[in-house]
């Protein structure tokens, strides 16, 4: 494998991008498929979460370049086993599913101090673990794939675009739903 050494800039944005697109797609295929509107309505998450056709949901994926400059600034300093290595992808998913997903510090729906702590049932954790797992695979295969292939151009336009034109959604929807 050659070595790659992308800067602190290239993987923050790279990053934030990859994080964004990833998180939109990944959200909105599951809001879909499981029904969100219904499932945060009528379980015990209707305390916890906020109604999807709240404007703060429908901003989510704006706030999401943030979070993904952050995970950017401590995959830079990972850089050598997420990046330089062949499987460094799955070292990143590992690294998110259990720090992130399954072994956070606070009581979130779906991680082990959830299920403990909260008054929420096994079956609404579980429920939300296939979107998380598929949105954190999906950024580590696209990031480490863009990442460790700087030279393919199409990538970087297709991740730009995309990048674009989901965050543009919720502008344009938050926009539309202003009282004129």
């Amino acid at each position: 494998m050659s070595q790659v050494r992308p800067t602190l800039l290239e993987i923050v944005v790279k990053t934030a991008v990859t994080h964004s697109v990833t998180y939109t797609i990944v959200g909105l295929l599951a809001s879909s498929l499981l029904d969100y509107t219904r499932f945060f309505a009528e379980s015990s998450l209707n305390l916890l979460m906020r109604p999807t056709s709240d404007p703060w949901v429908m901003a989510g994926p704006l706030f999401q370049p943030i979070r993904g400059a952050m995970f950017g600034g401590v995959f830079y300093l990972l850089r050598e086993p997420f990046f330089g290595k062949k499987n460094g992808w799955l070292v990143m998913w590992i690294a998110l599913v259990v720090i992130g997903i399954l072994g956070t510090f606070g009581p979130a729906p779906g991680s082990i101090e959830g299920m403990v702590y909260s008054t929420l049932p096994t079956w609404v954790h579980l429920r939300g673990l296939p979107e998380v797992l598929l949105q954190s695979l999906s950024l580590s295969l696209l990031l480490s794939a863009w990442v460790q292939h700087p030279q393919k151009r199409w990538m970087r336009w297709t991740m730009g675009i995309s990048f674009s034109v989901l965050l543009s959604f919720p502008i344009i929807g938050l926009l539309a739903g202003q009282p004129r």
